[in-house]
């Protein structure tokens, strides 16, 4: 098993194709700011939050991701300005990664209509695994059939990495639409635990896009009060030899919303190559005041077997409910 154990942790963190992949929430399109620096201030208040994904609950290897946000505006400085945490965990290795990031957006009237913000985002990452817990090579004595107790490999003196990382964003936006666009990574930071390799984080590309629209303009609304709004998002996701895109809406009462996302493959590469469609993402969530709930939960498609599917909860709260709340179920009558 600790041979076993091994093989996985080297195969994850040095082979060449994988590198390394960011983590990607479900429920990007409320807190859009995991994805892209140039929502920081967005709404042009300060907005703060926390977003919880626990992953593949039913296997050995679950993976636990927490984000904390807060974001302000400048007014005096037309500007935008992004504190967050980022923090991942695996439970079958010891595995953790934190980040924290600062983010600076500006904001630039183009037009009567669209809205401009170029944005730049800097972090300092650490990485750690619990190597002492691994069997390595030269502790195996095939001949006596026993394990040494103590090893001379390098990789135990190198169970921590830190690194600095840098993103840059931008969205154009009016009062119904916006068009992200993200590149992480673009230092391509070290992440090789051994100090004599050189494994460069993949850069992530990202591209996104939400609608947001009411229902009566389309169609003769009858059974949801009039104010009932949809909202569409897509995004596509590059990394490495690795893409995804979502494809997904939600329908937005006053305090309430529904929707779902659809998660593809569209290079299928993944452990299955037939798998274009590897998950269907369902989430809900209710707004009181200044604070929101969402709540999500993915029902994996794949042929990866029975993981217990993926959940997110997330909860944030806007300071100042007279600014725009994109998609927000409390936009309604602002």
């Amino acid at each position: 098993m600790r041979l076993k154990l091994f093989i996985i942790i080297i195969t994850c963190c040095f082979y060449n194709e994988t590198r390394a992949q960011d983590p990607i929430f479900t429920q990007y399109f409320l807190v859009p700011e995991t994805l892209n620096p140039g929502f920081s201030g967005f709404m042009e208040t300060t907005y703060t939050g926390i977003i919880h994904r626990e992953q593949w609950p039913d296997l050995d290897l679950k993976i636990a991701t927490d984000y904390v946000f807060v974001n302000t505006w400048s007014e005096k400085m037309n500007s935008g300005l992004g504190l967050s945490i980022l923090n991942q965990r695996e439970n079958l290795t010891n595995y953790n990664f934190t980040q924290i990031n600062g983010n600076y957006a500006y904001k630039v009237k183009i037009s009567d209509d669209w809205d401009f913000r170029p944005a730049v985002e800097v972090g300092f990452g650490l990485k750690s695994f619990a190597f002492q817990n691994l069997l390595l090579e030269d502790q195996i004595n095939i001949k006596s059939g026993k394990n040494n107790s103590s090893s001379v490999d390098p990789l135990l003196k190198n169970d921590k990495i830190t690194f600095f990382d840098i993103s840059a964003g931008m969205v154009f936006n009016t009062d119904d639409l916006w068009i992200g666009l993200s590149v992480k990574h673009l230092n391509r930071p070290n992440i090789a635990f051994n100090e004599t390799e050189n494994l460069p984080l993949n850069t992530f590309f990202s591209l996104s896009a939400g609608y947001e629209f009411l229902l009566a303009d389309y169609i003769d609304v009858q059974l949801f009060p009039y104010a009932t709004k949809l909202f569409v998002t897509s995004n596509y996701m590059q990394q490495g030899y690795y893409n995804r895109l979502d494809i997904g809406g939600s329908i937005l009462f006053e305090k309430m919303f529904f929707g779902f996302t659809a998660v593809t493959n569209p290079a299928k590469n993944t452990i299955n190559n037939n798998d274009l469609l590897t998950s269907v993402n369902v989430f809900t969530g209710l707004q009181y005041e200044h604070l929101r709930l969402g709540i999500s939960y993915d029902f994996n498609t794949s042929t990866i077997g029975r993981t217990g599917g993926t959940y997110e909860l997330s909860l944030t709260y806007q300071f100042n409910l007279d600014k725009k709340c994109f998609g927000c179920p409390n936009y309604v009558g602002k």
